[in-house]
């Protein structure tokens, strides 16, 4: 009895010491200048002026000595919220910023993070009148070096910021080869401590300021046939807060886990038409790889949503990929047995072959297999693209990039991928 009252204790005092990673967004609504401002009423062309790659004059030790600078948005509502971004080429690290004017500057307020840690804090910068904002409000573009400088200051968790930060435009944002930066789990995992849940609309949203161009997202069904987004086949303390509810999805009704199930950070598991809603109308990214989890169900009601919302984006007149995962035989076989299969796009990950032989246009290797770039020649003289998976370390970002020719980089990180891709000569 004695040992196991020992062993118990033992227990309680090694689980009382786990350290607990955290990485929460600082609070950084407490710059008064900046909400004194105006909101930024530019146009699509002004924002791309500010876009580029900016050689850093202060703060390289953390940052390294380029990074590439990119405005997205988001629609919330009635409204558009716009973020300025610059994402670095050391410690996988990103700015995201939102921007108003104030006495002709331009003030970008928001926060820092590195994600190969924990580490983040406010940043507070500033593009001074004479530093390029009038330039840019003037809307001119084509910026030459050293027109435009960024300067200001950024700090660790929430302490007021006061190391320095300061980088200088230096050329336009490389964009000469159609290619995709594509994010894993609708943008990030749990695992990364993002302020947002993988596989969530709150997720989707985020994407483009962190890099992505499209995003894969994980589909799983519900006992009643509902298409949703959740990655593992479990309801688990990985994916949801405590609940109740254990074992595979398909166990509960849509209605089941919308009542009783809630993602990390609170958000519900969202049904695939509420993810595709979220992408049309609320942001601009453009490719979006529906990936079967569930390698023999079938696709007929995933195939009906690829096509309500093909037609949605062609009304609405936007450049939007719909693409149904093809992981293995089991869901080739469920695809093949679409009746308009042939019209179906989609994303083959078996081989090349098998991919032309289903007319897919798309074929996903991993990346493990390497630098294939005879298959990718293989491919591309098939009319297919190639679209590498998952690649998250930094230096394999930069290699695929420079010695491959995928038309795609899938990544937990697609800040790492962006810088990499934009900064390249």
């Amino acid at each position: 009895m004695r040992s196991y009252l020992i062993i118990l204790i033992m227990l309680v005092l090694a689980s009382s010491c786990k350290k607990e990673y955290s990485a929460p967004v600082p609070d950084f609504n407490n710059w008064p200048e900046f909400n004194s401002g105006s909101p930024l009423h530019f146009s699509a062309s002004q924002y791309r002026t500010m876009e580029g790659v900016y050689d850093i004059t202060a703060g390289n030790t953390i940052f390294g000595e380029t990074v590439a600078v990119k405005w997205s948005y988001v629609n919330t509502g009635t409204d558009t919220t716009f973020h300025f971004s610059i994402f670095c080429g050391k410690n996988i690290a990103y700015f995201i910023c939102e921007g108003k004017k104030s006495n002709g500057d331009l003030l970008l307020n928001g926060y820092w993070r590195k994600m190969d840690g924990v580490e983040t804090g406010i940043a507070r910068l500033t593009i001074k009148a004479a530093q390029g904002a009038g330039f840019i409000s003037s809307g001119q573009s084509n910026p030459t070096a050293k027109a435009i400088t960024i300067t200001g200051v950024f700090g660790t968790g929430q302490a007021l910021p006061t190391s320095s930060f300061s980088c200088t435009y230096n050329r336009p944002l490389f964009q000469k080869t159609p290619f995709l930066i594509l994010a894993n789990r609708g943008g990030g995992r749990n695992s990364d401590l993002l302020p947002v849940s993988e596989n969530s609309v709150a997720m989707l949203r985020k994407t483009a300021e962190m890099g992505g161009q499209g995003v894969e997202i994980d589909i799983r069904y519900t006992k009643d046939g509902v298409p949703v987004l959740y990655h593992d086949a479990t309801i688990n303390l990985r994916e949801t807060q405590k609940s109740g509810l254990l074992g595979p999805v398909e166990n509960y009704t849509y209605a089941q886990l919308s009542a009783f199930v809630r993602l990390i950070h609170g958000e519900k598991i969202p049904t695939v038409k509420e993810a595709l809603d979220a992408v049309l109308y609320q942001t601009d990214l453009s490719f979006v790889w529906l990936d079967n989890k569930v390698t023999d169900a079938p696709q007929v009601s995933l195939r009906a949503l690829q096509k309500e919302y093909l037609a949605k984006a062609a009304a609405a007149g936007r450049h939007l990929e719909i693409v149904l995962g093809i992981p293995v035989e089991p869901a080739k076989q469920q695809f093949l047995a679409l009746p308009d299969h042939a019209d179906a796009p989609s994303i083959c990950e078996i081989s090349v072959d098998e991919a032309a032989g289903i007319n897919a246009a798309n074929w996903a290797p991993r990346f493990t297999l390497g630098i294939v770039n005879d298959d990718v020649a293989k491919a591309h003289n098939e009319g297919i693209r190639a679209f590498v998976w998952t690649i998250d370390v930094p230096e394999l970002v930069q290699q695929y990039l420079k010695e491959g020719h995928f038309d795609s980089i899938l990544s937990d990180y697609p800040s790492i991928v962006a810088y990499y891709y934009y900064v390249q000569q």
